[in-house]
């Protein structure tokens, strides 16, 4: 949940700082306050603002660490004035994270079913180049001039740090994901399926470590891009199984590349036990009908669909040894997936380069 600052970006100096020493993330920066420029008088307070004497254009920059406190307080006394005036439902919010220190504000909401968590950032928007999205332009599985409008928007940054700023990566994926699912097909349903799993077989309801929804959301970016027709989404249950064949590979070689930052591996150093998680996802795959809560009414005159020996076989193939997913293998399992029904040797060779290190979006290994 985005709270943005009122005030005229445009008017703010950016300040880079270059890329993260990592070179796997966004730019991080300083929101200057230029000299003698009327109207930003009341984000020149020391309880947003930090002077600085040795600039020669800005008079010191807000500090995303102090907006934050500041943001904590109103909040807090917002939840104090509701529960006041009876508007909360007691056991409907938990607040005690708001005594973390972090990036962002944090409250559990109940849905009725489990809890939400709800991340409140601040952000200021801007006009911004983000060069990945530029070269995202090229890939087909987007609807056309979406991503010219994307580009052509303001970006929220956000805290990258208690004294930096950075763009928001979570923004732009999300209107990426918008321009996904204004396509005809199952792409968002798929990816519901599986957040759905995921949190109730996969992490045990919640209680257990295992994938986020950014992780998903990540497999469903690149699943897109490498099965752009329309064809491959037009049924559940094909279009799942596509994010599972991704997030198996992912799985299988310790690699899910961040869709907007690829040199960027969203699973290392994540502390999860990938050989047990990569277990599960195949259990599901083999027999989804035992992990999903289905209605009678759901059910068809004939059997579901089941993945054959063979299929299952590769399908379990030893996670330990990358080079089975690396090589022919995936070709392979690709070539004998019946539901996918691939025929373009393009299309493997594109998953092949996909999950190899690329340097960025838009550059001539993309």
């Amino acid at each position: 949940m985005e709270v943005p600052l009122w005030v005229d970006a445009e008017a703010l100096l950016i300040e880079e700082l270059g890329v993260p020493e990592t070179g796997d993330g966004p730019a991080s920066c300083r929101l200057g306050v230029p000299r003698e420029v009327p109207g930003l008088e009341r984000w020149m307070t020391d309880d947003v603002f930090s002077a600085s004497e040795d600039s020669t254009t800005c008079c010191g920059h807000i500090v995303p660490g102090k907006v934050l406190h500041v943001l904590k307080d109103l909040l807090v006394a917002a939840i104090v004035h509701c529960k006041h005036h009876s508007l909360i439902t007691p056991g409907s919010l938990n607040a005690a994270s708001l005594r973390e220190e972090g990036l962002c504000l944090s409250l559990l909401v109940s849905s009725g079913w489990r809890m939400i968590r709800f991340n409140i950032v601040p952000v200021v928007r801007r006009k911004h180049r983000v060069p990945a999205l530029e070269g995202a332009q090229l890939m087909p599985c987007f609807p056309e001039g979406s991503l010219k409008r994307i580009i052509s928007q303001e970006v929220p940054l956000v805290p990258a740090s208690a004294q930096h700023w950075r763009v928001s990566t979570d923004y732009l994926l999300t209107r990426l994901l918008g321009a996904l699912g204004s396509l005809q097909g199952h792409r968002l349903d798929s990816l519901s399926i599986l957040d759905r799993v995921n949190h109730e077989s996969w992490r045990d309801g919640g209680q257990g470590p295992g994938l986020t929804f950014g992780h998903l959301k990540m497999v469903l970016l690149w699943a897109s891009v490498l099965f752009p027709a329309p064809e491959d989404w037009a049924e559940l249950q094909g279009a799942t199984y596509r994010l599972l064949v991704v997030l198996l590979c992912c799985l299988a070689t310790k690699n899910l590349p961040h869709f907007l930052y690829p040199e960027r591996n969203l699973l290392q150093d994540s502390g999860l036990d990938l050989n047990a998680l990569y277990q599960r996802v195949e259990r599901f795959a083999s027999q989804p009908e035992a992990f999903l809560r289905i209605h009678v009414t759901h059910l068809g005159r004939s059997p579901p669909p089941r993945i054959g020996n063979g299929i299952k076989a590769l399908l379990q193939l030893p996670a330990s040894d990358p080079t089975y997913w690396a090589t022919a293998y995936f070709d392979v399992l690709l070539d004998k997936f019946q539901v996918f029904n691939i025929q373009d040797k393009d299309r493997i060779s594109a998953m092949q380069s996909i999950f190899r290190k690329t340097k960025a979006l838009g550059g001539d290994e993309s």
